[in-house]
């Protein structure tokens, strides 16, 4: 069963860009990575999905559940929701907005989340106007994730929170996806994508333009594309395919994007030193598509 499903998706904003045409589904129990710079779109599919705002077209469904429906507010029960902005009441302190959060959804969370502030190092007794980008952050993590939710969405989660947060929340998100919680997470940050994602959704210009596993994106990026790198030989093969060459002293490299076969056809006869064949890194497949 998918956790979430976009179906052409499109939210348009006047003559301003939104969404077009988004067409995604998210298994349960995966920990989904949706990537694209600012603008992209990102936070403007989660809202649609949210039912935050309105879809000029298109249906989306959470849980089984169509969005918008009118039993959909209890589907919200089993979601957890981070903006990419936190902004909460200022006067109020950080451990009441917790309370609050869980009061809105009618549970009683007081036992996870003073674990969860405990883990992340929250001050309940500061003010939120006191507290600084990093620490609001953690207290809109505390509050998507007090509830223990089956499915939660994060939009650019750990902007703000210094290294050793950012370890410690993507701690607490593995320990939830091995209970069986869904995770999608909005980002531009790659490294993490890559380390903590299984699937990944590429979202450029308002458009969905690649859906693939991590493995499958940083193995393949389209038709076998290689990072090669030559050993003593100065001239650069004579084939199709070939692009970003760079070169200094008796090292030349660039990216090859075909048949292995064709490319060591075209260096016999060189002197060749060395040669060493990589994988293009995510940050690499990202860039593919924004060319």
């Amino acid at each position: 069963m998918n956790a979430m499903e976009m179906i052409k998706l499109t939210k348009t904003y006047g003559k301003n860009r939104g969404i077009q045409n988004i067409t995604l589904a998210v298994e349960e129990g995966d920990i989904f990575g949706y990537l694209g710079p600012n603008g992209a779109g990102k936070s403007t599919s989660i809202r649609c999905m949210l039912g935050m705002i309105s879809a000029a077209s298109g249906e989306a469904y959470m849980l089984g559940s169509r969005v918008g429906e009118r039993h959909f507010v209890e589907v919200l029960n089993r979601v957890g929701y981070m903006p990419s902005e936190a902004h909460f009441y200022p006067s109020m302190r950080a451990g009441d907005v917790i309370k609050y959060a869980a009061r809105l959804r009618g549970m009683d969370c007081e036992k996870e989340a003073k674990r969860l502030c405990q883990v992340l190092e929250v001050n309940c007794n500061k003010k939120i106007r006191e507290l600084s980008l990093g620490n609001r952050k953690k207290v809109s993590i505390v509050c998507a994730l007090q509830h223990k939710p089956d499915l939660v969405i994060l939009d650019e989660p750990t902007s703000g929170l210094d290294p050793l947060m950012q370890e410690a929340f993507f701690e607490l998100l593995m320990e939830r996806n091995r209970e069986g919680m869904t995770c999608f997470l909005s980002s531009h940050v790659l490294s993490e994508v890559k380390r903590y994602c299984r699937h990944v959704g590429i979202l450029r210009e308002g458009e969905l333009v690649k859906v693939d596993t991590v493995e499958n994106l940083t193995r393949t990026r389209l038709h076998a594309l290689r990072k090669i790198k030559i050993y003593g030989v100065a001239e650069v093969p004579q084939i199709e395919g070939i692009s970003e060459i760079a070169q200094w002293d008796d090292a030349l490299t660039f990216s090859y994007q075909g048949e292995m076969t064709d490319l060591l056809r075209a260096l016999q006869g060189q002197k060749v030193k060395d040669l060493l064949i990589s994988e293009p890194s995510l940050e690499e497949v990202f860039m593919y598509f924004y060319q």
